[in-house]
């Protein structure tokens, strides 16, 4: 069973001889075979294209329907009869390439609704649809082809480069966006950050928040993120920098090129993440610190020092991920024992 037609149009069917041609492989006899889909190896039908990858994956091959499955060559020899063995070093990666053919990535639809309140000095580039409720704020600039669903909000001065994608409920101000920058549903760039001093009467005295937020191109933003523009200087995400849903970026945080964080991570202001960094789910990282290069922070990890490049860590407070489970398994030890003593 392929994607529901109601929601993701399908550019299908699609001859075998034109899948294979987008993966590099060689013509063969049954090119002319028409495949209308893509589907998981579990819940595809003859007319569908699956991907296998990985030996834990063996019984759902071994029982799927597919009419064609990309797979390692390796594992060939167990495809069910009938279906056609798609042989590629990476199945997934390539798999998507399969999956693309099929459902294109939404192109814009060129237009302004009418309900759109789009300042008279705001600049907006070839090919753009406009959807309904869309605000554009006074001398802000919307790049070539880019798509701005309903409801979202662009302010006074806001750049979106070309090919840009704002969802639903989306908003941006005092935002500089590269090309081919997407917000997802809920997103809010350029709030004022958590930024104030305290009084000795105990007054909360906001202190001016005065900066951006600059976005490299290709980083998408997930559903309900907030980030928050600097204080001074910027807030900086990343060009092809990947933001889950959920996630808090304070004032004056750099996220590095390629970096990915995952959904619900708090990273305090003036934090410092490297390229092609990980923050797993719900990790904290505290204030002014740096997490270097491709570091590495798991779930729920409470980060309150530097983290050097190439580093894994684990735990609150986080410690390097070998020394945390040798100490979690000396932990278990020690309570087995006392266990032991109790019983015996």
């Amino acid at each position: 069973m392929g994607a529901d037609s109601r929601f993701y149009a399908c550019a299908g069917p699609i001859t075998l001889g034109t899948l294979r041609a987008a993966l590099g492989l060689a013509a063969a006899l049954d090119d002319a075979r028409l495949l209308a889909g893509v589907a998981p190896l579990n819940l595809a039908g003859p007319d569908d294209v699956a991907f296998m990858e990985g030996r834990r994956n063996l019984p759902a091959l071994k029982a799927t329907k597919a009419g064609a499955v990309v797979i390692e060559a390796s594992f060939a020899e167990h495809m069910p009869a009938g279906c056609q063995a798609l042989l590629v070093a990476s199945p997934q990666a390539e798999f998507i390439k399969i999956a693309r053919l099929f459902h294109p990535p939404v192109q814009p639809k060129p237009g302004i609704h009418p309900s759109a309140v789009i300042a008279p000095d705001a600049v907006i580039g070839p090919g753009c649809e406009i959807g309904a409720f869309v605000f554009i704020g006074a001398g802000a600039e919307i790049g070539a082809y880019s798509i701005l669903e309903h409801h979202s909000s662009i302010g006074p001065g806001c750049r979106l480069g070309a090919q840009g994608r704002i969802h639903a409920h989306a908003s941006m101000e005092y935002c500089l966006a590269g090309e081919g920058v997407v917000l997802h549903p809920g997103a809010r760039i350029g709030n004022e950050g958590f930024g104030f001093i305290t009084t000795p009467q105990g007054q909360h005295v906001t202190m001016p928040q005065l900066g951006r937020v600059i976005i490299g191109d290709g980083a998408e933003i997930g559903a309900g993120t907030c980030i928050d523009r600097g204080a001074g200087g910027d807030t900086v995400i990343g060009a092809g920098a990947r933001i889950d849903n959920l996630v808090q970026i304070g004032h004056n945080v750099t996220i590095g090129r390629g970096a990915v964080i995952v959904a619900q991570v708090g990273i305090s202001g003036s934090a410092n993440i490297g390229d092609y960094a990980v923050l797993a789910g719900q990790a904290g990282i505290a204030g002014h610190l740096t997490i270097g290069a491709k570091a590495r922070v798991g779930a729920q990890s409470g980060v309150m020092n530097d983290v050097p490049a190439g580093t894994d860590v684990v735990g609150s407070p986080a410690w390097p991920a070998k020394e945390t489970l040798r100490a979690f398994a000396r932990l278990r030890r020690m309570a087995s024992s006392k266990t032991n003593e109790k019983t015996g």
